[in-house]
């Protein structure tokens, strides 16, 4: 019986105005296709509104990586979207995700956090 490896991207976006909240949860290794699905999704929610500020959680307690391509896949999105997130929320368990926020934060015009805890991100989040 051949092993299936679960891997992609949840998301849940709701909007007021111009202020979105992006939610994000990632499981496995994470490929182009899942970023060729997931960036249609934003870009359609972005559409036609000036200014659109989000507020981002991104879950990645399942994460396990990204292929080569789906980094690049994350780091065009983050060139192409950054000025719009006000403040992105990571929320792991491994060392390397708390390196992967910060170089990430580089790239994005608003605040950048890594957290242990869910509750404490949702909190800064909406401090």
């Amino acid at each position: 019986m051949s092993e299936q490896n679960e891997h992609g991207l949840s998301v849940g976006i709701s909007r007021v105005n111009n202020d979105f909240f992006l939610q994000l949860k990632v499981t496995g290794k994470l490929t182009h296709d899942d970023y060729q699905t997931f960036i249609p999704l934003l870009e359609n929610a972005l559409g036609g509104v000036n200014n659109p500020q989000i507020n981002a959680l991104v879950d990645c307690l399942a994460l396990e990586g990204w292929e080569l391509r789906a980094a690049w896949d994350d780091f065009k999105l983050g060139l192409k979207h950054g000025s719009e997130f006000k403040k992105i929320a990571i929320v792991g368990n491994k060392p390397w995700e708390q390196w992967a926020a910060k170089i990430g934060s580089w790239f994005i015009h608003g605040e950048m956090a890594y957290f242990e805890n869910r509750e404490e991100a949702l909190n800064w989040l909406g401090s």
